[in-house]
């Protein structure tokens, strides 16, 4: 990842976030010989508090990989929470529900498998908060109808909306990424977002960048 907050910031930060435990630390530990792409413990402590501030009961995720993100917000999620969240590779998505249950959160988590933008018609909300990080080419095609999907005051919360700094010209000379698509699309979701009449947003430059949108 590029560096967009200077090395030394992120070190403070990272010391003092003490959220984390023994079972997401080893989730962790276990995505890195699968070359799994995980958020950053400091993106977890995030998530969390927007849950437990929105006062969260439903909450919805794109992109499950192997349970992480969602171990973060459905512990913070009263005991007849729901968190569903959405995985298109059928293996992440076992290695993720047997997560769930390590962190004693199975009961509170439906891990539904397939492709997110083929499912959300069947999802019916409305959702406190939804955390998209899925695949960056359908930010864009998804974002009206996860606004649909939140309710009144509820957070959309988008992650890797800075994409190593790739977002800005010339901040990397070559790219850190390599599909300039996905760069585009993160370009074009970064507007859309700000644009759109539904929501107030705005980006926190936390590691790959942190879009957090409120729906009027």
């Amino acid at each position: 990842m590029s560096q967009i907050v200077a090395a030394p910031v992120e070190q403070y930060l990272a010391s003092l976030n003490t959220s984390s435990d023994a079972v997401l630390d080893e989730i962790a530990r276990s995505g890195e010989p699968l070359g799994t792409l995980l958020i950053d413990p400091e993106v977890g402590a995030l998530l969390r508090v927007l849950t437990l501030a929105t006062r969260a009961t439903r909450v919805l995720e794109i992109g499950t990989a192997i349970g992480y993100s969602g171990v973060w917000m459905a512990g913070a999620l009263p005991k007849d929470g729901m968190l569903i969240t959405m995985e298109l590779d059928e293996a992440r998505a076992r290695i993720a529900r047997g997560n769930f249950a390590k962190a004693g959160l199975a009961d509170r988590v439906n891990v539904v498998v397939g492709d997110a933008a083929q499912k959300l018609h069947k999802v019916a909300g409305p959702f406190d908060l939804i955390f998209q990080d899925g695949d960056k080419r359908q930010y864009g095609p998804m974002l009206d109808r996860l606004v649909e999907l939140l309710r009144p005051g509820g957070l959309l919360v988008t992650d890797n909306v800075l994409w190593s700094g790739d977002v800005v010209p010339g901040f990397n000379t070559p790219p850190h990424h390599k599909h300039v698509d996905d760069t585009n699309a993160i370009v074009a979701y970064n507007r859309q977002i700000h644009a759109h009449p539904s929501l107030v947003t705005s980006i926190v430059p936390l590691r790959d960048g942190v879009a957090i949108s409120v729906k009027r």
